[in-house]
């Protein structure tokens, strides 16, 4: 697996290096999954050929969350339709298909999946299309665990889809990073966490140390590893880094944290 730098507890994800198998008329390499440690999410990367089509037919009996990185189109979620660009996002709940199609240039999506426990509460109407510029709940400042130095600057994040919107399982958050402002080091103790770098260039932490990391790299952190990430530009020509992802299934903590309830809606 040449795409993946192995650490003893957490994965670095160079995007540059990710292997692609054809799809139908895609073409898809495996991010994260069972065959590096996941036990509560996949991350699929997608490339969708100009005028081509990605709907999966198993992603019905799962979740799933999709954030375009490069191209445009549309996406459906059952019989919802939203035109997607860079930095749209869908969500696509248990029980209901979703596709994209690519417009003229090729689409590339991370795509999301996990798969309800029996019993689990499920949202009645959830949000189905979201961008990651949402800041309609934000957090500014972020939980440490206080075994790496906080923050002087701390940033924010959008919280896209997660109980509050309707997500039963999966979430998605979008952090916004400025120059020298940071999301601290943490850990989440039940939770897979699977972040990607949208915009910019900037540092992850992952276990024991900060990895340079560009867009379309990540981090995978299983449950109990530190991991945060943090922007060190500063001065003229610094510009802002931009990540996305979440912890499946999601941690409760942070919407603690942030002051809203973690009931799915």
């Amino acid at each position: 697996m040449s795409n993946l730098i192995r650490r003893a507890t957490g994965l670095v994800l160079r995007g540059a290096e990710l292997e692609y198998r054809p799809h139908g008329e895609c073409w898809v390499s495996r991010m994260v999954g069972p065959e590096i440690g996941a036990r509560f999410v996949t991350v699929d990367a997608v490339k969708i050929p100009p005028g081509g089509r990605w709907a999966p037919p198993e992603a019905a009996g799962e979740e799933n969350v999709a954030v375009v990185l490069a191209g445009s189109g549309a996406g459906t979620v059952g019989s919802g339709f939203s035109p997607m660009d860079a930095a749209s996002a869908l969500y696509s709940p248990t029980g209901t298909g979703y596709s994209l199609s690519a417009g003229d240039t090729e689409m590339t999506v991370y795509v999301w999946g996990s798969v309800l426990p029996e019993g689990s509460p499920r949202g009645s109407r959830p949000a189905r299309f979201r961008s990651l510029w949402n800041a309609e709940t934000r957090l500014a400042g972020f939980p440490g665990t206080g075994q790496v130095a906080p923050a002087s600057r701390t940033a924010t994040m959008n919280f896209l889809f997660w109980p509050g919107t309707g997500s039963a399982r999966l979430c998605l958050h979008c952090g916004i990073m400025m120059p020298e402002e940071t999301f601290n080091v943490h850990l989440h103790p039940a939770s897979d966490e699977a972040y990607f770098v949208f915009e910019g260039t900037g540092q992850f932490y992952l276990e024991d140390r900060w990895i340079d990391l560009g867009p379309g790299d990540g981090v995978f952190a299983p449950p109990n590893v530190l991991h945060g990430a943090r922007n060190p530009q500063s001065g003229e020509g610094a510009r802002r880094f931009v990540a996305f992802g979440g912890p499946t299934p999601f941690d409760p903590a942070l919407y603690d944290f942030a002051g809203v309830s973690a009931e799915v809606r």
